[in-house]
C-alpha cells in the first residue's frame, strides 16, 4: 500500500532541493531582476566610456556582446523609474511640437529629431523588448528603441519647456556619462531600492511558477477532471461561512469530491511555510468535517531548514509529496483513488 501521508523524513528522501531546469527556464522568462543586477557593472563601463558624444552610447553597445540594445533601455527604465505604462500615457507630440528635443550636455546646446516616438505607437514593455522574454534575446536598436533611449537619457536635461516635469525629474543620466563615481554611487543606489521592492515580488512569482507547474502537471493526469488556481471548496469557509477558504489549487473528481492542495517550494527560506504550518490545522478540521481532502506539494531547501512547520503540516495532511515529476503522480494516485 502507497504511503500518502509522509513524515518529514520520508518527505525530505523525495525531495529534489533545488529548481528543475525547467523552472529555472520559466522564471528566467518573467524575472529580469537577476539579469540586470548581472549586468549592472558592464552598463556603469558603457555610460563611463561613452563620454565623446550624447550619442556614443550607440557605439559602445556595438563594441559588447554582454549589454544589448533591449537590455540597456531596461537598465535605463530602472534607474530613471520610468517603465513602459508611463511613457505610453505621455503626450510626446504635444512636448516636442517640432519632433525635436534640444538638450545640454557637457555645456552645448544638442538636438535630438525623433524618429518614431512622436508617432503615437502603442508601447509596451512586449513591444520594446524589455519585458522578461523579450529579454532574453537580444534585438536591434531600432528607430523607437533609440528615440526612448535619448528620451530618459536627456529629457532632463531638455531645455524644452513643455517637458513633462516628471520626466525632468527623472531622466539625467545623460549628464553623469565619463563621470564614473557619480555613476556608481547613483545606480547602486537605484538598485538597492530595487532589490528591496522587487524581493518579495520574486519570491511571490517564484511561488506562482511552482503553482501553476503542479496544476499543469494534475491536469495532464487528469483531463477529466476540474481543477483551478486559487480556487474554493463548497462548505468550506472563514467567518462563519461569511468568506470563502481559499487554496492555491482546488481538485474536483467526476464524482464530486473535493480536495484542496497547498504548493511551497522555497529554496531560501521565508515566511510562506510558516504561514502555512500556522493554517494547516484549522484548514484540516474544516475539510475534514466537509467530507474532503487537503494534499501538499513542499520542496525546496529553504523549507526543509524549517522542520518544526514541515512536521506540523505532514500531521494535518492526507498526502504530502516533493516536487518531483515522480511525485506528482504519486499525488495523482492519491486524487485517483481518495475522491
Amino acid at each position: 500500500m502507497v504511503n500518502y501521508k509522509r513524515n518529514v523524513e520520508e518527505l525530505k528522501d523525495k525531495a529534489v532541493f533545488f529548481w528543475t531546469k525547467e523552472l529555472i527556464d520559466e522564471e528566467a522568462s518573467i524575472s529580469v531582476i537577476p539579469t540586470l543586477l548581472n549586468t549592472q557593472s558592464k552598463f556603469i563601463s558603457i555610460l563611463d566610456v561613452a563620454d565623446s558624444s550624447p550619442i556614443a552610447w550607440k557605439l559602445a553597445l556595438n563594441l559588447t556582446q554582454d549589454i544589448y540594445p533591449n537590455l540597456f533601455l531596461k537598465h535605463l527604465m530602472v534607474i530613471s523609474d520610468i517603465g513602459a505604462e508611463p511613457l505610453k500615457n505621455n503626450d510626446f507630440k504635444s512636448m516636442f511640437p517640432q519632433k525635436t528635443m534640444t538638450y545640454i550636455w557637457k555645456n552645448k546646446s544638442h538636438d535630438y529629431t525623433f524618429q518614431k516616438l512622436l508617432d503615437k505607437p502603442f508601447l509596451n514593455s512586449s513591444k520594446l523588448c524589455v519585458d522578461g522574454k523579450g529579454l532574453i534575446k537580444p534585438c536591434e536598436l531600432t528607430p523607437l528603441l533609440e528615440d526612448v533611449i535619448m528620451l530618459l537619457m536627456y529629457a532632463g536635461v531638455s531645455t524644452d519647456e513643455s517637458v513633462d516635469e516628471g520626466l525632468k525629474d527623472k531622466c539625467i543620466i545623460g549628464s553623469l556619462l565619463g563621470k564614473r563615481d557619480e555613476l556608481e554611487q547613483f545606480i547602486k543606489q537605484r538598485y538597492i531600492w530595487v532589490s528591496r521592492i522587487t524581493a518579495g515580488a520574486t519570491s511571490n512569482s517564484m511561488g506562482q511558477l511552482a503553482q501553476r507547474y503542479v496544476l499543469k502537471k494534475l491536469q495532464d493526469k487528469l483531463p477529466t477532471w476540474t481543477l483551478s488556481s486559487n480556487g474554493s471548496i463548497p462548505g468550506v469557509s472563514h467567518n462563519n461561512g461569511k468568506t470563502d477558504m481559499s487554496f492555491d489549487i482546488v481538485v474536483c473528481s467526476p464524482q464530486n469530491k473535493w480536495c484542496a492542495i497547498e504548493v511551497s517550494f522555497q529554496f531560501t527560506t521565508n515566511s510562506t511555510i510558516e504561514r502555512k504550518s500556522g493554517q494547516a490545522q484549522s484548514r484540516a478540521d474544516l475539510i475534514k468535517v466537509a467530507g474532503h481532502k487537503i494534499a501538499y506539494v513542499i520542496d525546496g531547501a529553504g523549507n526543509f531548514k524549517r522542520s518544526s512547520a514541515l512536521r506540523t503540516i505532514c500531521n494535518y495532511s492526507d498526502c504530502t509529496v516533493a516536487f518531483s515529476p515522480d511525485e506528482i503522480e504519486v499525488l495523482s494516485e492519491f486524487l485517483k483513488t481518495s475522491l
